[in-house]
């Protein structure tokens, strides 16, 4: 049996899109806001639709691990976009919750991804992306 060089496959294509665009994405969220990662905007959009999600639900969303899902959130607290407290009813988990300055932050994002997500995608039709999406 031939194995094909990863380079010669569909996930390596799919990997090399996905790359580009977080690159791109960041770029342009780094023009607007200076102190903020991708991931860190997710953990806080997830937050603001679901503000009861563990930080082990956040993690699995973001495809982060336990690890670095921790320094994550250290990072976010020390830059006080999100604030952390012991939950009374298990002592072992965390209550995360998004700080006034994150929800400042939650304004100023939207526009960015929209604008991202419309530039990364100009020119391959809708039925095309509805497709990927459910070959996918």
């Amino acid at each position: 049996m031939k194995l094909n060089l990863p380079s010669e496959t569909v996930f390596y294509t799919i990997e090399r899109a996905i790359k580009a665009y977080r690159k791109f994405s960041q770029k342009k969220i780094s023009q607007e806001i200076n102190d903020i990662t991708i991931d860190q905007g997710l953990v806080l959009q997830f937050l603001s639709k679901h503000p009861e999600l563990t930080q082990k639900e956040i993690a699995e969303l973001i495809f982060r691990d336990n690890a670095s899902m921790t320094r994550m959130i250290n990072t976010m607290v020390d830059k006080h976009y999100l604030s952390r407290s012991v939950n009374d009813q298990d002592r072992r988990r965390h209550i995360i919750e998004i700080t006034p300055k994150g929800k400042e932050l939650l304004l100023k994002l939207p526009p960015i991804i929209m604008q991202n997500r419309s530039k990364s995608l100009a020119g391959i039709p809708k039925n095309e992306l509805i497709q990927l999406e459910q070959t996918l």
